[in-house]
């Protein structure tokens, strides 16, 4: 059934960003940057070359100058990049956002010389320092700089790609983001958005899942060379910069910056692929055998089962699930979900030119996050939201550590919001007494945590042999969608039978071109919540106060410091069979039903 139309587009949530800044043109968007621009040319003419002559009260006060100049260069960057998602076909709205991002780019050549500085330090002045109280807050900001500093490049060549930025490899993401928001599929006589489109692939009845799958492919298709070259592009370059910078493989600048070694995602990753057999292969087999088919199409692998009615849940009954599963495992989480829906700070509406998927972006500490999703009424749409407000609870509670220290890295930025996917599912579960629901409801979640845990782990396994053969030179579109398949047919087992045009399939995953590598940070986040939630499930005592404080802890702390107080080391190979056992236990259960 397709969700309401009413409903969908006239009752749900729009944004307000007015607590950013009232419009395009409004006098407190050009007084903050050009107050930026006086304050980063005074800060470069103050500080630059300075530094090594500094007391711990001098360098506390130059950090506290650099995070309030970047705060309010980051405010106005949220505006513009949120508006841009909220309306990408919109030209005036592009125009204004590429203005925006080119001002903050020339804005901060005159603050990138400060922690290029700030490494150049000598460590053993610099731990002497942080012995002084003025200097101790910042501690964690300055070890996650230090891991740069093998990384590093002369001053004169960080200025010259941080300014090429704009015309570089955002420009390349702006492109994509563009065609993509312009795309339209046509389906008999209906022209759809891709988002709206790849939400057919759900549908009940087989015969509009294929057609939407193969009017999906034939549009990526026609497009195919230009998303080829804006991938070989993005991947060369990312090694001309890795190679300058030393990284010793295409993830290791992602693995730096998550603040987890390359060693440990290796091990995820050898998990969850030796896994395949015991997790995905088992449960699609058993999708199969429930659909009655002898083998899958990729248009099968988000079907609704047999007794699921895919009714349309109305927007209030989905706030009223995800806000009772919050305020069920602790009342301060759940008033903080509440802000969210009393102000106007959720953009789940459906229109041509929105983005498509969900993010919550977290602005800045002296504003608020902002969560979009794209809402048709589905059982996912509702695990979307409890996902996406968990993004938005984690950075409410960690602005208090101020805007250079409250960002997470990302393989724990997931935690929050998987964990709340698992608080508003188990709220279901146990409220449903049916075992015919019940079951449903046990497969959708398996569905739900294949998709982030073995899917996403297949998308970072593409990510790493395209680009490892990138490196030899330029990919054709044929190869890449070889690779493509390859790591689907791995993946999705001998269950699937994928067709042709399923290899162009690649093209629409916006991460491999705005963050690459990220993906990874699904899985890890997944296993770690399904390890933390047995924990919880177990009487853990003061478990709601320490998760509490986790969060607040934003990027203060890594996630050795963070999983000890639940008896959890994420380093321990023992760790991701704990997570991928949950997702096997559910599939026992399924296989007994």
């Amino acid at each position: 059934m397709e969700p309401d139309r009413a409903l969908t587009e006239g009752d749900l949530p729009e944004w307000d960003l007015c607590d950013l800044y009232e419009s395009t043109d409004s006098p407190a968007l050009a007084a903050d940057l050009d107050a930026a621009a006086a304050a980063a040319r005074d800060f470069a003419a103050g500080h630059a070359g300075r530094l090594g002559g500094y007391d711990a009260a001098a360098l506390a006060a130059a950090i506290a100058e650099y995070e309030r100049i970047d705060e309010q260069l980051g405010r106005a960057a949220s505006f513009a990049s949120l508006l841009f998602a909220a309306n990408a076909s919109d030209s005036q709205v592009a125009k204004f956002t590429q203005s925006v991002n080119e001002r903050i780019t020339a804005i901060g050549s005159d603050l990138v010389f400060f922690t290029l500085e700030l490494n150049r330090l000598d460590p053993a002045g610099l731990e002497r320092h942080l012995q002084d109280p003025a200097l101790a807050r910042w501690q964690p900001f300055l070890r996650d700089l230090l891991v740069f500093r093998p990384h590093q490049l002369s001053d004169e060549i960080e200025r010259v790609l941080h300014e090429k930025e704009v015309t570089g490899r955002s420009a390349w993401s702006r492109l994509f983001d563009e065609t993509m928001a312009g795309l339209r599929v046509t389906i008999g006589e209906e022209e759809l958005t891709v988002g709206d489109a790849l939400n057919r692939l759900a549908d009940r009845d087989r015969r509009k899942r294929e057609q939407a799958a193969r009017a999906i492919g034939a549009t990526f298709q026609r497009n195919i060379r230009l998303f080829s070259l804006i991938t070989n592009t993005i991947a060369k370059d990312k090694a001309i910069t890795d190679g300058w910078r030393h990284y010793p493989r295409p993830g290791s600048s992602r693995n730096r910056g998550n603040m987890v070694e390359d060693e440990v995602v290796d091990a995820l990753v050898d998990a969850v692929t030796g896994d395949y057999g015991r997790l995905s292969h088992r449960y699609y087999a058993l999708k199969a055998r429930w659909l009655g088919l002898d083998r899958l199409e990729h248009w099968d692998r988000n079907a609704p089962l047999p007794g699921d009615e895919n009714r349309t849940i109305p927007w209030d009954e989905a706030r009223a699930r995800v806000l009772g599963a919050y305020a069920g495992f602790d009342p301060r989480i759940g008033a903080i979900a509440q802000r969210f829906f009393d102000r106007p700070w959720i953009d789940a509406r459906l229109r041509p030119g929105k983005s498509g998927g969900a993010f919550a972006h977290p602005t800045v500490p002296s504003a608020h996050p902002y969560i979009l999703l794209n809402f048709h009424g589905r059982t996912r749409d509702v695990m979307t939201l409890a996902h996406e407000l968990g993004h938005g609870i984690h950075q409410i509670l960690a602005a208090e550590q101020g805007y250079l220290m409250s960002g997470t890295p990302l393989t724990l930025a997931e935690t929050a919001s998987v964990f709340g996917e698992m608080l508003t599912f188990r709220a279901l579960l146990d409220s449903e007494t049916d075992p015919a629901r019940r079951r449903l409801m046990l497969a959708g979640k398996v569905e739900d945590m294949l998709n982030t845990v073995v899917r996403q782990i297949a998308f970072y396994r593409f990510e790493t042999l395209l680009h490892d053969e990138r490196k030899s030179g330029e990919l054709l579109p044929e190869r890449i969608g070889a690779l493509w398949r390859q790591v689907q047919a791995e993946s999705l087992g001998p269950a699937f039978n994928l067709t042709p045009e399923y290899d162009v399939f690649w093209a629409y995953v916006p991460h491999f071109v705005h963050s690459p590598f990220y993906v990874y940070a699904y899985a890890f986040g997944d296993c770690l919540v399904n390890a933390l939630y047995g924990v919880f499930a177990g009487g853990h005592p003061g478990f709601a106060a320490k998760y509490l404080e986790m969060l607040r802890a934003g990027g203060t702390k890594r996630h050795r410091e963070l999983l000890a107080p639940f008896g959890l080391d994420a380093s321990d190979p023992a760790f991701w069979r704990r997570g991928l056992d949950v997702i096997a236990g559910f599939i026992d259960e399924l296989e007994r039903a």
